[in-house]
């Protein structure tokens, strides 16, 4: 049985890598006694596919993984299960069964949603809201790219499919120490997240700043992943994307 598990990554945790998210992961499906399959052969290593990994320093509220188990009592006991060995940052939101013939997690991501807030308050720059619509309304947003090998010139335009400025969502961290929710704009962005597009935040926030000849400061912003989707075919026969979870069921 395929079972999609998701949860949130934020706080300190922000700043574990994949590789150990993985591991602390493999050791909390055993604290929580959950019945997974195991590959055959000469070293067995549990059945498991991580969604996207998320770079370091960045938070979450859409991560996916996908494992398989032999048996299940219910989601619902799964989830509390799970939440029982989970750390202070980090929390599994939902846990659903998915189909025999769905795509693993990985294969399956078409594009995310981020925002990314200033950590000092407001974007120090003026007129943002403005700017950001003139930005976003280039026939073109082209940028180099910088590779292991070489550099080449990317259009960033196509795999950009909203961008604006929004109020902050219900993040974790965003709760100030007086317990109120932070109110500070932030900006918002859908992009391709396939592994063909694949386009990073940051390029987008960079490729912004060079438009508005402004340098922040490094680490000056905070970049957190709001959901990860794949794209469905809808009643009416239409292309839709949709949160990794909707492809599951309880």
């Amino acid at each position: 049985m395929k079972i999609r598990i998701k949860f949130a990554k934020y706080g300190t945790l922000k700043f574990i890598g994949h590789l150990d998210v993985m591991r602390f992961f493999q050791k909390a499906i055993r604290r929580a006694g959950i019945d997974i399959k195991y590959s055959e052969g000469f070293s067995p290593h549990q059945i498991m596919s991580f969604a996207a990994p998320l770079g370091v320093g960045m938070e979450s509220m859409g991560e996916y993984l996908d494992i398989e188990v032999n048996s299940i009592t219910s989601v619902e006991d799964m989830k509390t299960a799970l939440n029982e060995t989970m750390v202070d940052g980090i929390d599994v939101l939902s846990v659903k069964i998915l189909p025999d013939s769905s795509k693993n997690a990985m294969a399956s991501v078409a594009a995310a949603a981020y925002t990314i807030s200033y950590k000092e308050g407001n974007f120090p720059i003026d007129d943002i809201q403005q700017k950001l619509a003139d930005f976003y309304a280039k026939e073109s947003i082209v940028v180099t790219k910088k590779t292991k090998k070489s550099t080449m010139d990317m259009d960033l335009k196509p795999g950009i499919f909203e961008l604006k400025m929004d109020k902050p969502l219900n993040i974790p961290s965003d709760i100030d120490s007086d317990g109120d929710k932070q109110i500070t704009p932030v900006i918002y962005i859908l992009v391709d997240a396939s592994s063909s597009g694949n386009i990073k935040p940051s390029m987008v926030l960079d490729a912004f700043c060079a438009y508005c000849n402004v340098e922040l400061e490094p680490y000056s912003c905070q970049i957190t992943r709001l959901e990860t989707y794949t794209r469905i075919i809808d009643a009416q026969g239409e292309e839709k994307l949709v949160p990794l979870e909707e492809a599951g069921h309880e």
